[in-house]
């Protein structure tokens, strides 16, 4: 897809995470997706799990032209079109979209959201816990990937020169300590239950109620 945004990254990690999600989600359900970005993990993930419908999602409104030519593209039946939706907004989605209108469809299975809290306010981080805990099911997870610093483990090299540089773009951004993480989740009542080390030093984060 030349003519689309793409991200080398997400082209490279979007195996190993699909790998772990296979195995901690069921065999079937819906997936909210936050922070899509070139909507390349909806499509990847969608492919390979047809019985999970994958709800894209981005908070930057000039992104989901690009989603939605890859959405077109890629031509599932469970890969539906992304819509705007801001982790801070008081309500998900933002105004001039909705969910279906019956409570019950409001909740999803699985919220996902990938390389988001680094390049976001702290505010995110609550945010993204507090909807999660809106929106999700019973028995559902809140599924996060990214790099983190753990209080007890030596930061990579690689993860410390990438905080100086967020840090240097935006004083708002910067890797997050797992441990605050964990605690912003708890306040909204969910809980830490996996934690998976994956490539480049990022973590596979699953929550739940």
């Amino acid at each position: 897809m030349p003519d689309l945004p793409h991200s080398p990254a997400a082209d490279r990690n979007k195996q190993p995470i699909l790998d772990v999600l296979i195995r901690i989600l069921g065999e079937r359900g819906t997936a909210l997706e936050i922070a899509s970005g070139t909507g390349q993990h909806a499509a990847w993930f969608a492919a390979a799990m047809p019985r999970w419908t994958w709800q894209p999602t981005d908070a930057d409104a000039r992104m989901l032209p690009a989603i939605a030519s890859r959405v077109a593209q890629a031509a599932l039946p469970n890969l539906r079109p992304p819509l705007l939706l801001d982790v801070m907004a008081p309500r998900w989605p933002s105004p001039g979209h909705a969910f279906a209108r019956r409570e019950e469809e409001k909740k999803f299975d699985a919220i996902y959201c990938a390389n988001m809290l680094h390049i976001a306010p702290w505010a995110a981080c609550a945010a993204l816990m507090q909807g999660a805990a809106r929106h999700l099911r019973a028995g559902g997870v809140l599924i996060t990937y990214g790099p983190y610093f753990e209080e007890e483990a030596m930061p990579a090299p690689s993860n410390l020169a990438f905080d100086e540089d967020l840090r240097a773009r935006n004083p708002a951004w910067g890797i997050r300590r797992l441990e605050d993480v964990v605690a912003e989740a708890r306040r909204s009542g969910l809980a830490l239950r996996e934690r998976h080390a994956m490539p480049a030093n990022n973590l596979l984060l699953v929550f739940g109620f």
